[in-house]
């Protein structure tokens, strides 16, 4: 690893380095000068000699049989060697939407010619150039006709990370880079196995505009030398700008290539006797021209801030789609019980509005005397519970908790810990569902963690309408109200996961996500409130909203996969929980977000506005939501009266 490690917990491929190289028919010394003298792990390496056209073979050769002029054959190097330490890397003269028949003709055949070399070497992936001009059309096209039948191999498409805004750039649509890709992913029909290498080049575009690309599939971040910089001691480095964009793509997982030739002159006492950034001593004679700036990135990855232990914990939860729960129609396992009652800050938060709310229901004066009925509707294991009774002990007020609680199987570690703790006298416990609990009194305080990733999506308005029924006129309910939030994203890694199962279904399906490798492409808004106690007499737990999003000027064009979804709920008074991500709960780790999928991704322009549209509905067994674009392109109605998915009474 040519980075080093941090801490044993970094398993990320961005981990590894390369360089990119020029064409060389002896593959073993490329791999040794490059990797066991340069200390790099991987090179991009041009496959096929760059003087060959087969157009000019035919001719020569008169239809002979001589073999393809690669750079070496399979046998040169391990297979293991080829698949870990070389990714190919495609003729970049190749022009398959060039005027010229001929030079278009050899491009199809060159580019197809060293993909099936590649696919024979077990290559992970190629490099393929950037397109030449505005129209790739027939580039795509071929590009496609070869994913079809390409084994796990990915096909890296060379992007410049430009945005003008003056259009010089005759070659890119609107002088942005980004509508080049889009443009050619589209015609390649989003396919899982083409993903993009950005060229990092010596000027970068606004902050929104890279934003941008962390939703995209980027695999690579091909540096040239020209857009480092030079120390006081000579030394290359890289502007404020681009360290923050080199540390957030190595936070991706997106490897980084080292690109050009030697452009500053180190020190000539580095070169004597130097350390690399393992601290191993390095000869002059063995060290590698580009070894200064693989030691800066590799500086720049080892001054990475370490993850928190809890963001250790969750990795394997990043980008991976999960159902939400169904906590009325299925019993919770003990294993999901035991993760969500972990979360001390979740139960700091809820003794704290226990307490207040309790402080606020009986004066000093009378504390000794007035006893305060607290029910726990869902209780599960008791967590709530023994916040309960640390805020009572707190704040010395008297407490009777009745515990209600469904699932037969908690009901019985209940049992257990009241037992345990000598709560018997002070605690309850109900095995009932609370709507249907015909309680022996009125509650002071209702208490309930009954929020799912999106607010209401696990269906707390429906419970606690059920269950304030025992609830005093003018009881408390904790929490006391919940917003949920949505915001509009790229994110190209769940969308190709949805489209995996091939089927509408899973598009009109929302998932819990831990999102990492997505683009938030505006702020989040407001979608549905619900108020508890709700004692109207018409109240209704239908919703409708319309929702606007503006995307910022300088961010250039985006692709729309889905929206994330948050949450954001009052406990009491100023007590707040949440996961949206301007107000979050720090180290809270309850809750995911939550993914709504668009079947058809929309593109959205500057300067239009997204237009999108959420309903709640509610029938007589199941509670489901539906979700459209309405602008700039319409979309389907998803998930229309509930048809892929419900969240069951």
């Amino acid at each position: 690893m040519a980075l080093g490690e941090r801490g044993g917990w970094d398993k990320s491929e961005s981990r590894y380095c390369g360089v990119e190289t020029d064409f060389d028919d002896d593959m073993p010394q490329l791999l040794s000068l490059n990797l066991s003298s340069g200390g790099f792990d991987f090179v991009v390496a041009t496959l096929m000699d760059p003087n060959y056209r087969p157009s000019l073979m035919e001719k020569d050769i008169g239809g002979g049989s001589h073999g393809l002029p690669f750079a070496g054959s399979d046998l040169v190097l391990s297979p293991s060697q080829w698949s870990s330490h070389v990714v190919g890397k495609i003729s970049s003269w190749i022009d398959l939407d060039s005027e010229d028949e001929i030079l278009r003709m050899d491009s199809e055949t060159n580019l197809k010619q060293e993909i099936s070399w590649a696919s024979h070497l077990s290559l992970q992936a190629c490099l393929l150039p950037s397109p030449k001009g505005a129209s790739c059309a027939n580039y795509a096209r071929c590009v496609n006709q070869i994913l079809q039948s390409l084994n796990n191999m990915q096909l890296w498409l060379r992007i410049p990370l430009v945005k003008n805004d003056d259009d010089t750039m005759d070659f890119i649509p609107s002088g942005d880079s980004w509508e080049l890709w889009n443009s050619f992913r589209l015609l390649c029909e989003h396919h899982s196995q083409l993903s993009v290498a950005l060229d990092v080049l010596s000027s970068l575009p606004s902050a929104n505009s890279l934003g941008r690309w962390f939703g995209e599939p980027v695999r690579a971040a091909i540096i040239h030398t020209d857009s480092f910089l030079t120390n006081a001691r000579g030394y290359p480095c890289l502007s404020r700008r681009h360290q923050k964009l080199i540390t957030g793509f190595l936070n991706h997982s997106i490897q980084v290539v080292i690109s050009g030739k030697l452009n500053h002159g180190v020190p000539s006492v580095s070169l004597d006797s130097a350390l690399d950034h393992t601290g191993t001593n390095v000869e002059s004679s063995q060290r590698h021209s580009l070894r200064p700036y693989l030691d800066y990135i590799a500086y720049l990855y080892q001054r990475m801030d370490p993850l928190p232990e809890q963001e250790r914990f969750e990795l394997s939860y990043r980008d991976f789609l999960q159902s939400p729960l169904q906590p009325l129609m299925d019993n919770l396992e003990a294993q999901t019980y035991e993760t969500f009652e972990k979360d001390s800050v979740k139960y700091i938060q809820y003794q704290r509005a226990i307490g207040n709310a309790l402080v606020d229901r009986v004066p000093d004066e009378e504390a000794s005397s007035l006893t305060t009925v607290l029910m726990v509707v869902g209780a599960g294991r008791g967590p709530l519970v023994r916040a309960s009774l640390q805020a009572a002990e707190e704040t010395g007020r008297k407490l009777k908790i009745y515990a209600v609680e469904k699932n037969p199987n908690a009901v019985v570690t209940l049992h257990s810990l009241v037992r345990l703790e000598g709560w018997e006298k002070m605690v309850t416990i109900v095995s009932c569902d609370m709507r249907c609990w015909d309680a022996p009194e009125k509650a002071d305080i209702l208490v309930s963690e009954l929020l799912g990733s999106f607010g209401d999506n696990e269906l707390s308005p429906e419970c606690l309408d059920g269950a304030q029924r025992f609830l005093k006129q003018d009881g408390i309910s904790i929490p006391s109200s919940y917003t949920s939030f949505i915001q509009p994203v790229t994110a190209s890694k769940l969308h190709n996961d949805v489209k995996s199962h091939k089927d509408v279904v899973h598009f009109e399906t929302a998932y819990v996500v831990k999102v990492h490798s997505v683009a938030r492409l505006a702020p989040c808004e407001p979608v549905f409130t619900f108020t508890h106690p709700n004692f109207s007499t018409k109240k209704s737990n239908q919703r409708y909203k319309k929702l606007r999003f503006e995307i910022p000027s300088d961010t250039g064009s985006a692709m729309v996969h889905g929206f994330a979804g948050y949450f954001d709920a009052m406990l009491y008074k100023d007590v707040h929980l949440g996961i949206e991500p301007s107000t979050a709960t720090p180290n809270m780790f309850s809750w995911f977000a939550i993914f709504f999928p668009l079947r058809t991704p929309v593109c959205i322009r500057p300067g239009s506005p997204l237009e999108v549209h959420f309903w709640r509905c509610c029938g007589s067994t199941k509670v489901w939501y539906e979700w459209c674009v309405a602008s700039p392109n319409p979309s389907p109605v998803h998930n229309s009266n509930g048809r892929s998915y419900w969240v069951g009474l």
